[in-house]
């Protein structure tokens, strides 16, 4: 009877160790993460299709001048750091298995940099195949893709070229309207959200790793004018820019801008502890989630905005989450994210834009970010979900 009860005591710690093991989160990852090198990978230049399939050439219209621009053999600058940022988060959970994916991802980005220019820095399209232009907002997803791979590899070449990244977008600073950067270089017709509030992140991760003091004065700089130019005093989210021209701001709100104040917010919040920051996040995604946050008729929370733009905002829930563990935010981009995954998915696997899955999206072609986002996405849960191996 002894033996017995043991053996049963032995299969029960065999069976909750099973249950422990259970990954239901990174293993969506890494099936969205392989999916997207498998089917969006372009060997011939080692570099990622703008859709799947391929053949697929739509205009696109995230340029300064959005006439005349179309997809090409590969993707432009923007779309592929979505698959930089995903492996980098993967990195934390197996830095074996995915070191080859960052390496491979470290010499893609390279193909975009352009050194014939004065500071050096990135284009928006690989320098081999076209002369194109250089975007602050590109060039702080860069930054911020680079440090993150110094932080989980130590490799100081990283280190120099994030650094070099930040000599780029300092180099657009101009003094009028207060500070901040343009958008795109030697366009001052506006001061955008995305590009000032990525560089605040951007700097605020790079004193992080260094504790060079000089970044954080910049962070800071760069917070401060976010903060002030920005940020929408009743709703508590941020505008998408300030126009040079009338100087007024352009009051159409997307996701990721608050989504980068949020972050930046904590992040100032651990290095400083002044409880202004705090306080300034949860204002932040209090503001943002009840401007963005709507419910289907079946009540899954839903928000109505690009799949990357989410996930920007949520890296800003994320880390709020790890400080104030109040999961109201994070779980309503989480219960979106399981909704999708088990309605809104075509033959393929890939993801609808439209978690909501209202919209039949089987048969339309997959935009490359808004797939790679997600396995950064579901990484970030499974982080939340205690899924570390």
């Amino acid at each position: 009877m002894k033996k017995f009860v043991l053996i049963i005591m032995v299969l029960s710690v065999f069976a909750l160790n099973a249950v422990a093991r259970k990954t239901p989160y990174l293993d969506r990852a890494e099936q969205i993460f392989q999916k997207v090198w498998d089917m969006y990978r372009v060997p011939k230049y080692g570099l990622f299709s703008e859709y799947y399939p391929n053949t697929y050439k739509p205009d696109l219209t995230y340029f300064q001048d959005n006439t005349g621009k179309k997809a090409q053999e590969v993707s432009f600058l923007w779309p592929m750091s979505g698959v930089f940022s995903a492996t980098n988060v993967l990195m934390e959970f197996n830095k074996h298995k995915y070191i080859a994916f960052q390496d491979s991802m470290i010499t893609a980005v390279g193909y975009y940099y352009d050194k014939k220019r004065t500071p050096p820095g990135y284009q928006a399209y690989p320098l081999r195949l076209d002369k194109s232009d250089r975007y602050y907002d590109d060039n702080g997803l860069v930054g911020i893709d680079l440090i993150d791979a110094y932080r989980t590899t130590k490799n100081k070449e990283y280190l120099i070229k994030a650094e070099e990244v930040f000599t780029f977008i300092n180099s657009g600073w101009s003094d009028d309207f207060g500070g901040g950067v343009s958008w795109l270089e030697g366009v001052r017709d506006q001061k955008p959200a995305c590009s000032n509030g990525k560089a605040t992140v951007f700097c605020l991760k790079l004193y992080q790793m260094t504790h060079d003091k000089v970044y954080l004065d910049r962070g800071k700089l760069f917070y401060n004018w976010m903060m002030s130019h920005l940020e929408d005093s009743t709703l508590h989210v941020i505008w998408n820019s300030l126009s040079t021209v009338s100087g007024k701001p352009d009051k159409v709100f997307y996701t990721y801008n608050t989504g980068t104040m949020i972050q930046s917010s904590v992040r100032l919040y651990k290095i400083t502890g002044d409880k202004k920051y705090l306080r300034n996040a949860r204002r932040l995604a209090e503001g943002s989630y009840n401007y963005f946050v709507k419910k289907t008729d079946k009540g899954i929370p839903y928000i109505d905005d690009l799949p990357w733009f989410t996930v920007v905002l949520f890296r800003g829930y994320q880390e709020l989450y790890a400080v104030d563990h109040n999961s109201k935010y994070v779980d309503a981009i989480i219960t979106s994210a399981d909704w999708a995954w088990e309605n809104a998915r075509d033959e393929s696997g890939l993801l609808y834009k439209d978690w909501t899955g209202r919209k039949d999206e089987k048969k339309q072609p997959k935009w490359l970010l808004d797939e790679s986002c997600m396995a950064e996405l579901y990484a970030r849960i499974a982080i939340i979900k205690g899924e570390m191996k």
